[in-house]
């Protein structure tokens, strides 16, 4: 008994580690039979138990695709089945990703951030309108919100108008609008001050802590 017993660092090393030991032993067993016949009955076996394990997601289509796909990489792609999806390819599978293109500009006001630049760019493609006024206020107030969360404190609407006017090239001009943005007090939170009494407790607790 105690010669039959396994342990993990003996053990080939699990490819898909979610599914578990089991899952990897039934592929396993299916790449060993034979029969073509029996072992595609078995393949879709197993895809019925991996589909257990999300039984939310087993039977919607891109799921399913995705399930015959791990399928053949936890084979090792050495399971030959009949699947109702294209076999993914192995040297696909092992090429490296893509390298993201990180924003590489620094841009004057950075406590906006970089999506500011791109919502101005949007707003000054869009045509003359309801639209585009309400979008030119929304992203004015999250500036504000911005420039606040960063400087903790006070900002005058016409410094906001300024530095919108700057990011958008002298396209979006908002000084002569007789709109006011939000109040600060509404774009940011604050929390509420504990009331304490002059020796340092708090009022009416007489030191005692409260659950």
């Amino acid at each position: 008994m105690i010669n039959s017993l396994e342990y993990n660092s003996e053990r080939n090393k699990l490819i898909i580690p979610e599914y578990g030991r089991h899952i990897q032993k039934m592929v396993d067993h299916a790449i060993s039979i034979e029969d073509r016949e029996e072992r595609n009955k078995v393949a879709s076996a197993i895809i019925g138990v991996m589909g257990n394990l999300n039984p939310h997601l087993r039977d919607v289509p891109d799921f399913q695709h995705k399930l015959w796909d791990q399928l053949f990489i936890i084979s090792d792609f050495k399971l030959d089945v009949d699947s109702p999806f294209p076999k993914p390819s192995e040297e696909l599978l092992a090429q490296p990703p893509e390298r993201l293109s990180y924003p590489q500009n620094h841009p004057k006001y950075r406590f906006y951030g970089n999506n500011i630049k791109r919502m101005i760019d949007v707003a000054n493609s869009w045509e003359e309108g309801e639209m585009k006024e309400a979008l030119v206020y929304t992203i004015a107030n999250h500036m504000k919100k911005c420039f606040l969360n960063w400087n903790k404190d006070t900002v005058e609407d016409k410094v906001i108008f300024k530095h919108l006017y700057e990011l958008s090239d002298g396209k979006i001009s908002l000084t002569s609008e007789d709109e006011e943005l939000s109040e600060s007090s509404d774009l940011i939170r604050q929390r509420p001050q504990s009331k304490k009494s002059g020796n340092g407790k708090h009022k009416g607790g007489r030191g005692k802590k409260r659950y």
